[in-house]
């Protein structure tokens, strides 16, 4: 790294809104020749959104950017590289069906007389391979090799478009150890080489493996731009979340009547996973939930909390470990058979996996109960009316008929049908994913009364959430994970500032 990396791209007063939401609020960045910045912030920080507006995908609503010290307003992502600048997307935007250096040099390949010529586009490709410290058959389908080498097809495409800024939106997400470990060098290379380089991450080693700034964002404004090896990694944690540890309380003690209920003298074992884990997803892990227990899962985002819930449910079964549901080993293969076992679960993407927009609430409520059904015994209009009125009762659910389209209610009133949903199935284990996301705070104490009446009631709860006063509030033991594994368990008396920590400590 360069003793003094000159400034590269300079940021001010960025603005940008959307109906009914602000993005982002006079966020600055300045990113600098010979340097790994990475960008960080929890889900709505606003990284997306300015990473969008630096690429030409959105235009800024205010503020100013210069490149290479001169201003520069980009149009789209084309004309963001004609600049300079590049994005490697965390979904690779190439064609599988296609040869690596048809990808390398698509929309650029050599051609005389109109016809592409071909050993020409294999040569260039082959050495934008090179610099990567690649050798492949460019010839090959990028489709027959690794999602690892396929980021890095991309990130030669890239280059060979002649950037100055590389731009790396969650590249290893879906890679393990050693690809990380492979792209990391290869990464320390182009910053060798004078490259600016974006790392946008939620992975706190990586970002300590690699980055020599950090940027933190929150709900769309800038926190601060910090030297990584001068920012502990606690205090890191507590600008994301927005609660530095030393305003955090301390842990708050509570009766042992109290603590046996949200402790471990829950009832019998329901759920024990045993070495539970899924490549590329989520680390082998142990977790065990009891009757009439709240279970938190707790980490930053990224940390692997939905990819652990999904599994558990069958949506992206396990690959390796056992499960046992009340004492008997079982394979948890699709949600049907999750179903069947006594699960529920409510995503924490209620607009696109949970709500049917244009079904009304009865219909929606009623949905994995006639699913279950089969589509032969269908439940009855009268058995439907006295399922949905009870829930729409005891839920509270303010809606003005079970015939309203769901889409007309408030976000907390959605939430409330989509648990209506799963607890008409009597299940013996429900996992919320974000329950209380996006909803005001009187839904929000809804939510979390009724999980405590769940509990109260005998059923198994998962509990994620990425607010930790709510998370510790609710549960009787918080399993913490981050990057993509579990590194501790915390039970009896223990509050944000705990968990936190544990977030925090490097891994052995």
């Amino acid at each position: 790294m360069n003793e003094s990396p000159r400034e590269l791209l300079r940021a001010r007063g960025i603005e940008k809104s959307f109906p009914g939401a602000r993005a982002l609020d006079g966020v600055d960045l300045t990113l600098r020749a010979g340097e790994i910045h990475a960008l960080m912030g929890e889900n709505g920080a606003g990284k997306s959104t300015l990473i969008k507006i630096l690429t030409g995908v959105y235009p800024p609503d205010g503020g100013v950017i210069e490149f290479a010290g001169q201003p520069i307003s980009p149009r789209s992502p084309r004309g963001a590289e004609e600049l300079g600048l590049s994005t490697v997307y965390q979904e690779i935007n190439l064609i599988p069906t296609l040869s690596i250096a048809e990808n390398i040099m698509l929309g650029r390949q050599p051609k005389r007389f109109g016809v592409i010529q071909w050993p020409a586009l294999r040569r260039q490709a082959a050495r934008a391979l090179e610099r990567l410290g690649l050798q492949l058959d460019v010839k090959r389908e990028l489709g027959s090799v690794s999602i690892a080498l396929q980021q890095m097809v991309a990130i030669a495409r890239a280059l060979d478009l002649q950037v100055k800024l590389l731009i790396l939106d969650e590249p290893t997400s879906s890679l393990d150890e050693q690809e990380c470990a492979a792209l990391f060098a290869v990464l320390k290379r182009l910053r060798g080489e004078g490259l600016a380089i974006l790392f946008v991450t939620h992975f706190l080693d990586q970002v300590y493996a690699v980055a020599d700034r950090i940027t933190v964002l929150r709900n769309g404004a800038l926190v601060g731009e910090y030297e990584t090896a001068r920012l502990p990694r606690l205090e890191l944690i507590g600008k994301m979340l927005g609660r530095p540890v030393e305003a955090v309380s301390a842990a708050r003690k509570r009766p042992d009547a109290v603590a046996g209920e949200r402790g471990t003298a829950a009832g019998p074992t329901f759920l024990e996973a045993t070495g539970l884990g899924r490549r590329g997803a989520i680390h082998p892990l142990d977790l065990a939930v009891g009757t009439g227990e709240v279970v938190g899962l707790a980490g930053l985002l990224g940390s692997g909390r939905t990819e652990t819930a999904r599994m558990l449910f069958g949506i992206d079964p396990a690959d390796a470990g056992q499960t046992r549901v009340d004492g008997r080993t079982v394979r948890l293969r699709s949600p049907r058979e999750a179903i069947r076992h006594g699960f529920g679960f409510c995503s924490e993407d209620r607009k696109t996996e949970g709500i049917a927009p244009n079904l009304s609430v009865r219909e929606n409520i009623i949905l994995a109960a006639q699913a279950s059904r089969g589509p032969w015994r269908r439940l009855g209009r009268t058995e439907q009316m006295q399922i949905v009125e009870h829930y729409i009762r005891a839920l509270n659910i303010k809606t003005p008929s079970p015939e309203t389209p769901i889409r007309n209610l408030s976000g907390g009133n959605q939430q409330k049908a989509l648990l209506a949903r799963w607890l008409a199935l009597q299940p013996r284990l429900i996992i919320l994913d974000e329950p209380t996301r996006g909803i005001d705070v009187g839904a929000k104490a809804d939510v979390e009364r009724l999980v405590d009446s769940l509990r109260e009631r005998g059923l198994a709860v998962l509990f994620i959430s990425s607010e930790l006063e709510e998370l510790t509030r609710v549960s009787g033991r918080v399993i913490v994970l981050r990057d993509r594994r579990k590194v501790g368990e915390l039970t009896g008396d223990f509050d944000e500032n705990r968990v936190m920590r544990m977030i925090a400590q490097p891994h052995e």
